[in-house]
């Protein structure tokens, strides 16, 4: 499958003066035209990714199926869901069976981003039964970890319609993956927080500390060496800090652990002059009380850095 190359808009707009900050997200990943999330990774990287985990799983020495399973046999096969989610990384499956068996024939039922029901069968393939079981393991990892981010996504997407928020993902990513997984969030109808650190300045608690927790100054020396299209954003931990990220002309303010009460007193102080992010003790089941304060984004760590893996199976024709 030949993927399009992943064409980054310019990380950020231009800072806007005044009140009422653009609510667009710190990292804008180019969509296509009809909204669908592009894929990361060119066609020669999607194969050297491939490849590598083929070789790593030692496929041309699986010792079980050389030994039961004749050289010319063919096999018909369809990878399905075995509960409902979110569908990503098809791609990496399609390559893994073509590059054990190149004239396999494969048909694509389920698209990228679709959310199927339990049952749904994604994939069938007809090729050599050596070549499909030989890769099942290796396009089933992609998927399931891929997929599982989507869906997870999805989740949390789900619980907060109706309000203004968006949700986020961060940094927590898996060493090497961090494209991969962002567009599995992408694909689950979330957005992307920075992609790295050289991408929007954003002010923790131990940047703070360098400077004694002034604010003010910390801002002052990240717009001294900045482009002046960057956005800077400080995590706050209480209102007073909220107050004077607000008066040092933050772009972004992130409540850090803020009880619901604080986070809606500081939507009120901030009024519109600053986006606002809420992190720290989202779930699922308190997801939709952050969203409801009035917050703009809401960033969730867990959809990358601990999601189940979405259950999927190739199943064999008898």
């Amino acid at each position: 499958m030949s993927a399009p190359r992943d064409e980054s808009i310019p990380p950020n707009a231009p800072r806007q003066n005044g009140v009422n900050k653009s609510v667009t997200t710190l990292a804008e990943t180019a969509f296509s035209p009809s909204g669908t999330p592009v894929f990361p990774l060119s066609s020669d990287e999607i194969r050297a990714l491939v490849r590598a985990a083929l070789q790593e799983d030692a496929v041309d020495n699986d010792v079980t199926t050389l030994a039961t399973v004749v050289s010319d046999r063919r096999s018909r096969a369809a990878l399905v869901a075995r509960r409902q989610g979110v569908i990503c990384g098809t791609p990496f499956a399609m390559e893994a069976f073509r590059q054990r068996d190149p004239n396999v024939v494969i048909r694509e039922d389920v698209k990228e981003g679709a959310t199927v029901e339990r049952a749904a069968k994604v994939l069938f393939l007809n090729g050599n039964a050596r070549g499909l079981l030989t890769a099942e393991r290796v396009a089933l990892n992609f998927m399931q970890r891929l997929s599982g981010i989507a869906t997870l996504t999805a989740q949390y997407v789900n619980a907060i319609r109706g309000t203004r928020a968006k949700i986020l993902d961060t940094r927590k990513t898996t060493p090497g993956w961090r494209r991969l997984e962002k567009y599995a969030v992408r694909c689950g109808g979330g957005l992307n927080h920075r992609n790295d650190l050289a991408q929007a300045v954003l002010i923790k608690d131990n940047h703070l500390a360098a400077v004694d927790g002034n604010i003010a100054l910390a801002v002052s020396r990240a717009r001294a060496i900045a482009p002046n299209t960057m956005r800077v954003e400080v995590e706050c931990e209480n209102l007073d800090q909220v107050s004077a990220a607000v008066k040092a002309g933050v772009d972004v303010i992130l409540l850090d652990n803020m009880r619901l009460q604080e986070m809606r007193e500081a939507v009120q102080l901030v009024s519109g002059r600053a986006v606002i992010e809420a992190s720290g003790g989202v779930n699922l089941q308190t997801v939709c009380g952050i969203a409801e304060t009035g917050v703009d984004w809401i960033s969730v760590g867990s959809i990358t850095h601990s999601p189940p893996a979405l259950d999927l199976a190739l199943d064999f024709d008898e």
